[in-house]
């Protein structure tokens, strides 16, 4: 057998350099010398058993104490009574001595010495752990002693507790190095995937997981980016034959700016699926049985916002809520006015639920959508034959009593019908069509128009008349270009809410959407700012957390969009028809370029199915290989 010898003698006294020839001359006899101090031996078994009985009397206890000091090693020399003879200075150290243990009885220094405490490790101090290890073959120790070798165990008994925490966690943990290779894994990573954890450490994560939708492998890629990619949904089959769904959160580990690897915390996305489905069940259920005992007069009568959920930061919507808070506290009539989007019901709900009225029915019609005949009948109600096929039921008045009532776009109302709405809001009474008898109501009345009331009065939308009994207050939502200021906010608050509908995990927008987006008119307002968030947050790939101008609506960009370098298909005429064959043309050709031409990824880019996909490129006749080898795409 191969044997490698090394030695280190305290070479201070004359004694010691003897016994360091003594110990070069045992050696010599046996092998040959490779380095100073180390020599290369090939011996027979018998032969070892010799020189392994030879070296116990090369090395005095006094040489071993100095060469455990230089290892790192604690040494104490013992009596039977357990009083300390003699220390080295890795011992002092890590007992703390301060150079005054000889002398001291073991019972009081460190107890475990004794044999009075058990397992691997015991505490000296808070957070400071040492560990018993085994005695050097050591000759010459006095009669009746004993030599205690310990070391200090802090990282040890640090990584004992901490895999004993991961291993408790309900969620799968994974940790690799730099390189890719499993480094370790929880207990319940193994259950999940059904590993054998001696088969898998020092294993390459591609050898161990095959992605089943072409993608990446997701810890190469975050320990290549040095980038965390969060909320990813991800299907796999183990190199044992399971298929796994998980959702995992995948961070680089990095320490004093040294890339040491990375780690996936996943969850197994198919028993949360199962769970889900579950919740909704019982979810469907209660609420069916709260619908069925609630009666037909309060089902879906409330509104839902408050004040709080105004979200803003300019002066002007300061200004204007606090005005309305003010308001809530009347039954006067209120007229809003407000271009589209610039959330007029919001506002309307908010003033009820601040009112007295707030426990009582919230109903809202839209005067723009229903035809006059059936508007009529819907807010004052019906008498049995009063029309073909007419029962007895309850207008929106009768409804809405003790409540509010939303007119929503009232300028776009009949003015013969504006006219029978004035002797309601006179008189506080109501009658049914092809009723005689009058009905007393007690109902606020909210009203919202999309146009300035002079200006519909003027273009006879609007009876004057009815606006001074409609328009006690006037409040006017000033449109999102006159409020720049609540732009980051309320995307913020978008994003917030899209990363709960789409699972995505989208934390912040880049300057320069901002600065496009300031610079914006937003004809549609609020709603066409949470509309393009939606729209970024549909096509951005999974390990994107920030808006940049590529996932902003074209329309909105007004000139900076992103070149294509895609000629667009000829068109015979400029028709609504051909503009958006040409828009779907050009998005199809950027992203399977930026893609190489793979269809699933293309696809997850685009929020389509990979069916939707190769139908689209169908259609467009997109030759996918001239496409990526930078020929036309055009050929199909």
């Amino acid at each position: 057998m191969l044997v490698l010898i090394t030695y280190d003698v305290n070479t201070e006294t004359a004694a010691g350099k003897k016994r360091l020839r003594k110990v070069a001359k045992k050696c010599v006899d046996h092998g040959q010398r490779v380095q100073n101090s180390v020599f290369e031996c090939l011996l027979t078994a018998a032969q070892y058993v010799t020189l392994k009985a030879e070296r116990r009397v090369l090395m005095t206890y006094q040489e071993g104490m100095f060469f455990l000091s230089q290892c790192g090693l604690g040494a104490v020399l013992a009596s039977e009574n357990n009083d300390i003879l003699e220390v080295n200075e890795s011992g002092d150290k890590l007992l703390h001595g301060g150079g005054e243990l000889p002398g001291k009885s073991l019972r009081e220094v460190a107890p475990p010495f004794c044999g009075e405490a058990g397992g691997d490790y015991f505490n000296i101090d808070f957070g400071e752990y040492l560990a018993l290890c085994p005695n050097p073959e050591l000759c010459d120790l006095p009669a009746g002693t004993r030599l205690i070798v310990f070391r200090d165990a802090r990282n040890d008994a640090c990584h004992d507790m901490l895999m004993r925490v991961v291993n408790q966690i309900s969620e799968a943990l994974i940790l690799c190095d730099e390189s890719g290779r499993v480094f370790m894994l929880n207990d319940a990573a193994v259950k999940m995937d059904s590993l054998l954890p001696q088969n898998i450490v020092g294993q390459h994560v591609s050898s161990i997981y095959t992605m089943d939708d072409e993608t990446e492998l997701v810890i190469p890629r975050v320990i290549h980016s040095k980038l965390p990619i969060l909320n990813l949904r991800q299907h796999y089959t183990t190199c044992y034959g399971k298929k796994v769904d998980i959702m995992s959160n995948n961070y680089p580990v990095i320490v004093k700016n040294s890339l040491l690897g990375g780690f996936s915390i996943m969850e197994d996305w198919s028993q949360i699926d199962k769970l889900s489905k579950q919740v909704i069940d019982l979810q469907s259920q209660l609420l069916n049985r709260s619908a069925a005992a609630r009666s037909d007069k309060n089902r879906g009568l409330s509104a839902k916002y408050h004040f709080r959920d105004i979200i803003h930061n300019s002066a002007a919507m300061d200004g204007l809520i606090r005005k309305c808070q003010r308001i809530a506290k009347s039954d006067s009539s209120v007229m809003i006015y407000g271009e589209t989007g610039t959330g007029k019901e919001l506002l309307a709900q908010s003033i009820h639920n601040a009112s007295q009225r707030a426990d009582g029915p919230f109903l809202a019609i839209n005067c723009a959508a229903i035809p006059e005949n059936l508007l009529e009948s819907l807010l004052f109600g019906t008498e049995k034959g009063a029309y073909t096929g007419a029962e007895r039921r309850e207008g929106l008045f009768e409804q809405a009593n003790h409540g509010t009532l939303l007119l929503d776009e009232i300028n776009s109302m009949n003015i013969s019908l504006q006219s029978k709405l004035l002797r309601v809001l006179q008189d506080g009474m109501v009658r049914h069509v092809g009723g005689v008898s009058e009905i007393r109501v007690d109902v606020r009345v909210l009203s919202n128009t999309n146009v300035p009331p002079y200006q519909a009065m003027e273009e006879n939308k609007l009876r004057r008349d009815l606006f001074y009994r409609l328009g006690v207050v006037n409040l006017n939502i000033p449109p999102l270009r006159e409020r720049m200021e609540d732009i980051p906010l309320l995307a913020k608050c978008f994003i917030l809410n899209f990363n709960r509908k789409l699972l995505k995990n989208v934390i912040d927008i880049d300057a320069e959407v901002l600065n496009v987006f300031n610079s914006y008119d937003w004809p549609g307002n609020v709603r066409e700012l949470q509309h393009a968030i939606e729209y970024a947050m549909n096509i951005m790939p999974e390990d994107v957390s920030t808006i940049i101008l590529e996932y902003i609506p074209e329309h909105i960009l007004g000139g900076q969009a992103p070149d294509i370098p895609i000629e667009l298909k000829s068109s015979k005429e400029p028709s609504l028809e051909n503009i958006m064959s040409n828009m779907e043309y050009r998005m199809l050709c950027k992203t399977l370029k930026e893609n190489n031409g793979n269809i699933s990824k293309t696809a997850r880019v685009l929020g389509m199915s990979r069916q939707n996909i190769q139908y689209r490129i169908k259609r467009n006749k997109i030759d996918v290989q001239a496409l990526i080898s930078g020929r036309s795409p055009e050929g199909i």
